[in-house]
């Protein structure tokens, strides 16, 4: 007699999945007829990228938004290849339609990054979903579009994907093309690495070096000077953004106020 299948414990577990999102830049700018047609042709386009890498988005799950998708990857794709060619067909894809005369001009910021992903009542939950929003949203990304306005693209990786991923140089990529922005949009906090398809790592780095610092919350002090830490607690980083180092292990308290110097 077969005994019945249990189902194991690991099955509603998050998973690791690759997360993306493409925004239009100066979406809202556009006129109602023109954003129809905007929104219909970033699907397209993401469509044609996808199956000219070797892709299938009908295995993406995506989350619109009106001028942004959000997608979670299925488990199997290939890093590589997402940060590779299917950008650059995308960014080709861009160019093409671009250069349609009288075609409204679309702009796009794309962000991606790995972890830990579930599914959620209002779309996705974990820290990939979360840092793919403020990567795409951060101000470098936005500052690189507005100083080189001859791109069509703007992409920005989670630190976590550059180190893993793009410093091996699998597939031809190449981490000089990339450059490091330290991003803070709202709570978040972390390293993100640019590049801009067509575009030198020196005009992107321009671009990045000249975007306005962002400004302490009211109470809240200069963030540039909070010494802050991180410890792991059962396999997991606890706590805000980095500045100055990492502690493994339980934070340790500071000295007493007015003690002498260690014997």
């Amino acid at each position: 007699m077969s005994r019945p299948l249990i189902a194991s414990p690991l099955d509603d577990l998050p998973h690791r999945r690759l997360c993306l999102a493409a925004d239009v830049e100066q979406y809202s700018r556009l006129d109602t007829r023109s954003q129809l047609t905007v929104q219909s042709e970033l699907v397209r386009m993401l469509d044609e990228a996808a199956a000219l890498t070797g892709l299938d988005r009908t295995a993406w799950t995506r989350q619109p938004q009106g001028d942004l998708e959000f997608a979670v990857l299925p488990e199997a794709t290939p890093e590589d290849v997402v940060l590779g060619p299917f950008v650059h067909h995308l960014a080709v894809r861009l160019g093409d339609r671009n250069a349609r005369p009288a075609a409204q001009r679309v702009r796009l910021r794309m962000a991606v990054d790995t972890g830990v992903v579930a599914d959620a009542a209002l779309g996705h939950a974990g820290p990939a979903p979360v840092a793919v929003a403020r990567y795409v949203n951060a101000p470098q990304l936005r500052a690189v579009l507005a100083a080189l306005a001859a791109a069509d693209l703007a992409v920005m990786v989670s630190d976590r994907l550059y180190q893993d991923v793009v410093r091996s140089g699998r597939r031809g990529l190449d981490p000089a093309q990339y450059v490091r922005a330290h991003v803070r949009v709202k709570e978040f906090g972390g390293y993100g690495w640019i590049r801009v398809p067509g575009h030198t790592p020196d005009d992107v780095r321009s671009a990045v070096a000249e975007t306005p610092k962002p400004t302490p919350s009211p109470g809240t002090g200069d963030s540039s000077r909070t010494s802050l830490s991180q410890h792991v607690h059962q396999g997991a980083a606890v706590g805000r953004d980095v500045v100055g180092g990492l502690t493994i292990g339980l934070p340790v308290p500071p000295p007493p106020t007015g003690s002498g110097p260690a014997r």
